[in-house]
């Protein structure tokens, strides 16, 4: 079993920034893709960046231009930098990995907080 550790949560101004982590316990070698995604209480998760195994990103719009992710040559953590936090940002973060063997599946890590007060 793959543990996906999150670090960099907080609380920040709006404007500010945040850095969040995610690492892998060890290496998921059939990995396509990590990525962050968010939820507030009484709503879904939604997803907030992801990149692929071969490095292409997406983002979802309302995180554009703000947020950037980025993933370790060893496919084993990511990072997103979050710049000019808005108060919507707030929500619990969580780590993904998505892989395909022996099957399709998912890890998640446990969330963290990101609190942006206005």
């Amino acid at each position: 079993q793959v543990q996906l550790v999150e670090s960099g949560g907080g609380l920040v101004q709006a404007g500010g920034s945040l850095r969040l982590s995610c690492a892998a316990s060890r290496t998921i070698f059939s990995i396509t893709a990590m990525g962050w995604y968010r939820q507030t209480p009484g709503n879904k998760r939604e997803l907030v960046a992801i990149i692929t195994r071969g490095g292409a990103t997406n983002y979802a719009d309302s995180v554009k231009g703000r947020f950037s992710l980025s993933m370790d040559n060893a496919k084993t953590t990511v990072d997103l930098q979050m710049n000019n936090l808005k108060p919507e940002d707030t929500a619990v973060y969580y780590c993904n990995a998505h892989y395909v063997l022996p099957r399709v599946g998912e890890y998640w890590g446990q969330g963290t907080q990101v609190t942006v007060s206005s």
